[in-house]
């Protein structure tokens, strides 16, 4: 799907920089095309098969990782040739019946697109899934599943967590990824979910209470001000999640408008915002304990260079190698007139047209004593 929009020209040069310029041009077609509809099951709620099973009656569903069965794209709708025929005749009795009309044909009503022949049913084609369908589901209503894009799932998967953990979730509305720790720990432990919208904390409290999380105390606070208070308390994690805020660069092709908000001075602001988030979650991380900070944007200003900043400011912070079940790149060690830590190169950066996804940035750290 082809977007109406004009990326400014400052963001197309530090891209083509990022990426060299025949990269680039595959990154720009690729955020073009229309975005994959993934989902992931809700195991607080329903087991992996049985979701399979309802949503098969529907829609055809592909896993695309063995280990992450939770994790499901949604190709479109399964249209039963057989059945819709019969349904098409139905319609045209009743018109015939209450509008005295002669000659209906089946051929002038609605006909599904994207046709695609089923292994096991040939009579089976496939419809685009109309706007907001995954949203009306019973299925998406009763909390048995959350609409989340496929490299929104993976700082979680990064973070590994286990039950009976405490875990802070430093910026977590609208709530996927809280709901997904949630589901990992089988609803034991304790999550501290933090906030500083009351407006997004309404979004994330009702996602909370659809998909049956509770384990998971709300707090409302700005990052920087939680970390200070729960040092003065002596609280400290097991690991904690910085899924911080933004430019959102990875996201243009899901939200447009990203584009037109882009500049340079909010990269530049928000990457003192990110220093301040991930040293503060230091202070309050056990020993031996982890964070994961990721980002939706490319941006090294706030990507590597965060990382840059910490490693030297903490001795005893070290970024961990991680493996993904999605192509990506090593972390860059220069940009512009600055040169980071050989060991940001540990850090993984996700483009859309290597992975099929949104943009990301993820690292992992460990606290070592």
């Amino acid at each position: 799907m082809k977007h109406n929009y004009q990326p400014k020209p400052l963001f197309v040069e530090r891209m083509k920089e990022l990426l060299g310029l025949e990269d680039y041009e595959k990154y720009w077609g690729k955020i073009q095309e229309r975005e994959l509809k993934t989902i992931r099951t809700n195991t607080l709620k329903i087991s992996v098969e049985e979701l399979k099973k309802r949503l098969e009656k529907k829609w055809r569903i592909n896993q695309p990782f063995k280990k992450h069965p939770e994790i499901m794209i949604i190709e479109g709708k399964i249209i039963d040739e057989k059945s819709a025929n019969e349904n098409l005749e139905d319609v045209n009795k009743n018109l015939k019946k209450d509008y005295d009309i002669k000659n209906i044909s089946a051929k002038s009503l609605a006909k599904p697109t994207l046709s695609h022949k089923n292994a096991s049913d040939s009579e089976h084609k496939l419809q685009e899934l109309e706007p907001g369908e995954l949203g009306r589901a019973l299925e998406h209503l009763l909390g048995y599943y959350y609409i989340q894009e496929l490299a929104s799932m993976l700082p979680v998967l990064v973070l590994q967590p286990k039950p009976n953990e405490t875990i802070l979730d430093l910026c977590s509305s609208p709530g996927s990824k809280t709901t997904q720790i949630a589901a990992e720990m089988k609803n034991t432990g304790t999550i501290i979910a933090n906030e500083i919208s009351i407006k997004r904390i309404k979004i994330l409290a009702n996602n909370l209470e659809r998909c049956g999380v509770s384990n998971a105390i709300i707090t409302k606070k700005s990052g920087e001000v939680l970390c200070e208070k729960l040092q003065k308390e002596g609280f400290v994690f097991d690991k904690i999640l910085i899924d911080a805020p933004c430019s959102g660069e990875g996201t243009i092709k899901s939200t447009p408008k990203t584009l037109q908000m882009w500049s340079i001075n909010t990269i530049k602001t928000l990457s003192k915002l990110q220093k301040k988030l991930l040293s503060s979650a230091i202070e309050i991380l056990k020993p031996n304990g982890e964070i994961v900070y990721s980002t939706c944007t490319h941006s090294p200003e706030e990507n590597e260079e965060v990382l840059d900043f910490v490693l030297k400011k903490f001795p005893n912070i070290k970024i961990e190698k991680i493996t993904l079940p999605v192509k990506f790149r090593e972390g860059i060690t220069k940009w512009k007139d600055k040169e980071y830590l050989e060991e940001v190169k540990d850090s993984c950066r996700i483009y859309p047209h290597i992975s099929d996804t949104e943009g990301f940035f993820i690292a992992k750290l460990r606290k070592i004593k």
